[in-house]
This record gives structure tokens, C-alpha cells and sequence, in this order.
């Protein structure tokens, strides 16, 4: 099993007219974690492209549980509880500042040939730093 944490403060922008980020701003925080996730093991999602992978967003599932506001400091957990194959499932979890589960998540994307625009196994780069996780 993989796991990573980064932190993310909620912007003003970010939140709605009640005052709580708004839904539809967790998938992005997923995104960021997830790029920094890949980042931290060597993999850049721009080097993948230019390499011919694209990994497109197959399912996108959030559970709210409290609310995020504005200047809160949220901590973003990601884990990857199974090696990929052709697909790659994200799980999130999101904290605040006061360390209480506000959010779960999940997102699943599946690898693709940039040319050909179908799915292909996960790629070597990715498989092998992700090896000594499983």
C-alpha cells in the first residue's frame, strides 16, 4: 500500500456563499494531491504525456462529512491500497486543522495511448516505483 499526505489552505474563492468550499473544488484538491503524490515518487504526469500516456478521469466519488471554510488548513491523505493494471484507484481522505476526518473520496483513472486513445497497461516508470509499495 501506498500513502502520501499534503496539506492545502482553502482560499476565498474556493468557498461558497455559506461560507464552506464548495463540492465541486474537492475534486481539484484530489488532483493536486494526486499530481504531488506522483511527483514525490519520480513520476510526472507531463513527462508521461509527452511520452504518449494520458490517464483521464474514469470515476469521481466524494463523501461530505463536515464542512471546509475559508483559511482552513486541510490535510489531504492519498492512498493506493492496490498495484495498478490498466485502471488506478485513488483514495482520499481530508482532514482539518483540528485533525477531524471531513471528506472521503475517491478517484479512478485508467491509462491511455495518446494516439490511439485506448487503454494500455500500466506503464514500467509507474509499475516500478510503485513495486515496493505491494
Amino acid at each position: 500500500m501506498y500513502q502520501f499526505e499534503t496539506s492545502i489552505r482553502v482560499r476565498y474563492a474556493e468557498t461558497d456563499q455559506m461560507g464552506y468550499v464548495y463540492y465541486g473544488n474537492y475534486a481539484t484538491y484530489y488532483e493536486v494531491t494526486r499530481v504531488e503524490a506522483l511527483r514525490s515518487l519520480g513520476i510526472s504526469y507531463k513527462i508521461l504525456e509527452e511520452n504518449g500516456v494520458l490517464m483521464p478521469v474514469l470515476e469521481n466519488w466524494s463523501k461530505y462529512i463536515r464542512p471546509a471554510k475559508y483559511d482552513d488548513l486541510l490535510t489531504i491523505k492519498l492512498i493506493l491500497k492496490e498495484m495498478p493494471a490498466m485502471r488506478i484507484n485513488f483514495e482520499y481522505e481530508v482532514f482539518n486543522e483540528d485533525k477531524k476526518l471531513i471528506n472521503l473520496g475517491s478517484t479512478t483513472l485508467v491509462f491511455l495511448d495518446k494516439s490511439s486513445g485506448k487503454p494500455i497497461q500500466v506503464p514500467d516508470v509507474v509499475q516500478d516505483v510503485l513495486k515496493p509499495y505491494f
